[in-house]
């Protein structure tokens, strides 16, 4: 086993990870970004590298790539004395101090404290054809990519709170909104329908699933086909971007029994901080918040846990 035991490790490096390990290196505690590996973990640079064109990042007034901007906060915390190993954390330890981190290596690294900044995934309809058109007008964040297009018919697809989120702002923007659901009634709370129901720019879809999104051969969206799940019936709508809107899977099945999780598998965080019911263990960005969900938001949530991790080091080397 080695013998280093580290101040902070950071699990992630989306814009949570990064902006904790940016933080954390300032304050001299040297962290180690874990950054995940893709092939089958996670996504090093988190949902952003997902992401065309990033609009409502603070700083960027000409817009910035989702690829760029990574890359950036990469740079910036590499540059500030972050120590980045690329690999996917199979297994975590957290039930004594130091806690037990195993990447692809026999021996655990060693740490004292640990910032969890796994994010989530957005769950996709899984066609081939939405597959294709990721980011070429099929998306899973209304306030994200909606601005791109603006006066434009699009769809939603879903039935929760979620998906009367995004079409309501959809509909503050784009020419008609139609939005599909697999069932004759919606999940979502009665007054969101209500408010969604009572706008004259949204159409609703019952009973219905998207069968294809048009059009692959394009190589952007043009439509829709449709399949009602009652009849079989099929139909198409001409539209130029389909939000998908079926909800978000947090990536905690490493932690699942060591730290306090919601009903809905997101890491239970002490409101008004980053801490978690595990005593030097903090989780920061969208794997503990499924409200916001956005890159500036889960940059801050980090940036709450590297100065939580830091003062709680400080206090234990004060003793």
């Amino acid at each position: 086993m080695s013998s280093t035991i580290r101040n902070v490790i950071v699990i992630g490096s989306g814009p949570a990870g990064l902006t904790a390990s940016i933080y954390a290196a300032r304050a001299n505690i040297k962290p180690l970004l874990i950054e995940g590996f893709s092939a089958g973990g996670l996504i090093p640079g988190g949902q952003l590298m997902f992401t065309t064109e990033v609009e409502n990042f603070p700083g960027f007034p000409e817009k910035v790539r989702g690829t760029d901007l990574m890359q950036r906060m990469r740079d910036q915390a590499e540059k500030q004395g972050t120590e980045i190993i690329t690999a996917d954390v199979t297994k975590v330890d957290l039930s004594q101090r130091p806690y037990k981190v195993w990447t692809d290596e026999p021996e655990p690294l060693l740490t004292r404290t640990i910032i969890i900044a796994t994010g989530a995934r957005a769950n996709y309809i899984g066609l081939p054809s939405e597959e294709a058109l990721k980011n070429k007008g099929v998306s899973a964040c209304a306030v994200c990519d909606g601005a791109l297009y603006r006066n434009a018919d699009v769809a939603v697809v879903g039935g929760g709170d979620t998906a009367m989120e995004e079409a309501t702002y959809l509909a503050g923007m784009c020419k008609t909104v139609t939005l599909i659901h697999r069932r004759n009634e919606f999940r979502a709370s009665k007054t969101m329908q209500a408010r969604l129901l009572a706008n004259p720019k949204v159409k609703v879809v019952y009973d219905s699933v998207v069968d294809e999104v048009l059009d692959v051969a394009k190589d952007e969206v043009t439509g829709l086909r449709l399949r009602n799940v009652k009849s079989g019936e099929l139909s198409t709508i001409s539209i130029r971007a389909l939000f998908v809107a079926i909800g978000h899977t947090p990536n905690t099945d490493l932690f699942r029994g060591q730290v306090e999780l919601h009903s809905n598998g997101y890491i239970k965080t002490i409101p008004g901080t980053s801490q978690t019911n595990v005593k030097g263990v903090f989780a920061a960005g969208d794997v503990q918040d499924w409200t916001y969900r956005q890159a500036v938001t889960a940059a801050g949530s980090g940036c709450m846990a590297a100065l939580e991790a830091e003062r709680l080091l400080g206090a234990e080397e004060a003793h």
